[in-house]
């Protein structure tokens, strides 16, 4: 466009829609007498010193949706970006449970209990797909995903060849040591976290934890362990699997503590199906003698389960008779439980299998 003067007024090339955002001031630009050819160059290069108006000698930002002209629900942009946010913190506890799920996997599997090989199978399997959604909607990044899912391929498939007498001792070991190793070093930096901001944000726990633990596999293969402290670092893998599910219900309580209105999103009926699913593993814990898994069960049973259902109808979340409910048939269920252990066995009293189950026969 000619002005007055001899002087010309160069419109840039249209820049596409979302990205850089330009707003000339509103008075005349005098601008240098300018020749046909740089007028040419000018047209072809929008974004170079030539152009009078933009100028690359200061840089361009791109602008926010948020920034522009159109009106934004601050509303649902606050509400989405808090979802964004525990999007990313449930990666970080999915990976934890994933761990957890394989570590009690390999247990079972080399227990050779089928049904509770199969139920750490299924939350292998749906922790997984959780992850998957996860990382489709960009809270887990892409590399982080990538190396879950090598080792949820390769500890699916180690622990069925296993199962089945297809696997080797020395590849298994090899498997048990690296669940070992990553079980001890993830549990302490979980309690950690869980604390902050009360104490520092700090990854020297598991860090120390990882030094101990690989020192610990090293020491039992190289024979410099008794043979008490070899299986002692044998069974680190299912314990510390079983303290992580134990941790969870501490980390919800915790939770609950510092911000109450949160538990008023969690679900009545899924606690009591979460106390039912690991009640259901009393009996047969108990029936077998296995502390560790007869722990983790009781455990998430009293905490996980009852004790949400306890804060939700303290917090006035539920109903009288819903709380009733699930305090009777929990009581019911470990009433029968250790009677029928007590019964099987030949015992007077349902406290005998108590005491085998600590203290052995």
């Amino acid at each position: 466009m000619s002005l007055t003067g001899n002087r010309f007024l160069l419109l840039p090339t249209p820049l596409p829609r979302a990205s850089f955002v330009f707003k000339p001031p509103l008075s005349r630009i005098p601008l240098k007498r300018t020749s046909s050819s740089a007028v040419a160059g000018c047209r072809v290069l929008s974004l170079t010193q030539c152009n009078p108006i933009v100028s690359t000698r200061r840089r361009l930002v791109p602008v926010r949706a948020i920034d522009s002209d159109i009106p934004h629900p601050i509303k649902e942009y606050e509400e989405w970006d808090s979802w964004t946010a525990k999007f990313s913190g449930g990666a970080n506890g999915m990976l934890t449970g994933l761990l957890g799920n394989l570590s009690l996997l390999s247990y079972f599997a080399k227990k050779r209990e089928k049904e509770a090989a199969v139920v750490q199978t299924l939350g292998v399997i749906s922790t997984y797909v959780v992850l998957v959604q996860l990382t489709m909607a960009g809270a887990m990044p892409v590399q982080y995903f990538v190396a879950t899912s090598a080792v949820v391929t390769v500890g699916l498939v180690l622990n069925c060849l296993f199962y089945f007498g297809k696997l080797g001792t020395t590849v298994w070991g090899l498997w048990e040591d690296f669940i070992t190793v990553g079980g001890l070093s993830v549990l302490p930096q979980i309690m950690w976290s869980t604390f902050v901001p009360l104490v520092p944000n700090s990854i020297l726990p598991g860090t120390t934890a990882f030094v101990i633990a690989v020192a610990a596999v090293i020491m039992a293969r190289t024979g410099k362990l008794s043979e008490e402290g070899v299986r002692f670092v044998g069974s680190l893998s299912g314990w510390t699997a079983t303290l992580m599910f134990m941790w969870m219900p501490v980390s919800q309580m915790w939770t609950n503590f510092l911000n109450p209105d949160n538990i008023k999103g969690l679900s009545p009926i899924t606690m009591v199906l979460a106390m039912m699913g690991n009640g259901l593993m009393i009996p047969r814990a108990l029936f077998i003698r296995d502390l560790m898994w007869f722990t983790g069960s009781m455990w998430a049973t009293l905490f996980y389960g009852y004790g949400n259902i306890l804060c939700l109808y303290m917090l006035n979340c539920t109903s009288k008779s819903f709380f009733a409910a699930a305090t009777i048939g929990l009581i019911s269920w470990i009433g029968l439980a250790l009677w029928r252990d007590a019964t099987a066995y030949g015992h007077n009293s349902p406290f005998r299998s108590l005491k085998e189950l600590v203290f052995g026969p």
